[in-house]
């Protein structure tokens, strides 16, 4: 992997909606490519928003942070994305819009012969509905390009099967201990159940998420490679801290970091983003100790 390798980001923007009457940018994906902008990494961005007040906030933002909207679609139909987020016990629970202009991203319009080489990021929410998903595979035929699967499984949003076909064409895959058992991995040792999940499906590089616990990479040699969060300054919620954690993680590939220093990154920069309301930061000096 050299610097001159390209992230395409694929997937879902959105405003996270809170009781306090609070609307914060978010999405995955979108979390994701604006970190990442702030790095320095200039991610190209593929998403759809609606003809509407909150499409045109998300277009503003994203001018305004000097991203790349060129592959931000206009949708006349479907209105931009939202979230309803409630706090129980201090962990965010989801509920997720259907039918947003995200889940119509639309392969015709999208930006003939994206970067050639480098990787593709995606989730799973945003392959939700067949013309997204459509949408995904024209990208994801590129041979050029890597894939970086980060799961998220919403319910009712995901079918074990579909998951399992994203899963086989990934080379490294991102998701959280829960995820795992949900996926099969519910043996009560974690590290067995993260070895037979690679071998099952052959990853470069496993990496279980853990929330207070911290965070774990299986490599493709079977070494195990752990850290620990430390001690959180500020907390006000967790919405986007995984994000954080696979923003710095593809900073790291990209800028070819080795896995301990890529996790201690990681780790740091998702433990800052837990004293945000919601996933992101306008403020450049958030980024500063994280830009190598």
């Amino acid at each position: 992997m050299t610097n001159k390798q390209h992230l395409i980001v694929f997937g879902e923007v959105l405003f996270d909606c809170f009781p306090s009457g609070e609307q914060v940018l978010g999405g995955a994906p979108f979390n994701v490519a604006w970190h990442l902008q702030a790095f320095g990494d200039q991610p190209h961005f593929v998403s759809r928003v609606g003809d509407d007040l909150l499409g045109n906030k998300i277009i503003g933002a994203m001018k305004e942070w000097g991203m790349d909207i060129d592959s931000i679609q206009i949708d006349s139909q479907h209105p931009t994305g939202r979230v309803d987020v409630e706090l129980i016990d201090d962990e965010p629970h989801y509920t997720i819009t259907p039918d947003c202009a995200y889940d119509f991203i639309d392969a015709s319009v999208m930006i003939k012969n994206p970067h050639v080489n480098g990787i593709l990021y995606h989730g799973t929410l945003a392959l939700r509905n067949t013309t997204a998903r459509q949408a995904y595979e024209k990208l994801a035929s590129n041979p050029g390009l890597s894939i970086f699967l980060d799961v998220n499984l919403r319910s009712p949003w995901w079918q074990e099967d579909e998951v399992v076909n994203w899963l086989k064409c990934a080379r490294w895959v991102k998701l959280n201990q829960d995820e795992l058992k949900q996926l099969g991995g519910d043996s009560g040792d974690i590290q067995q159940d993260m070895a037979l999940f690679q071998k099952k499906y052959n990853f470069e590089l496993l990496i279980v998420t853990r929330g207070a616990e911290g965070a774990i990479v299986r490599d493709s040699e079977g070494g195990l490679h752990l850290v620990k969060p430390p001690e959180v300054l500020q907390f006000v919620d967790t919405v986007g801290a995984g994000d954080a954690f696979t923003a710095v993680f593809l900073h790291g590939l990209i800028s070819e970091w080795s896995i301990d220093d890529i996790l201690e990154a990681a780790q740091k920069f998702a433990s800052a983003v837990v004293g945000l309301r919601g996933a992101i930061s306008n403020n450049t000096d958030f980024y500063h100790a994280f830009k190598q």
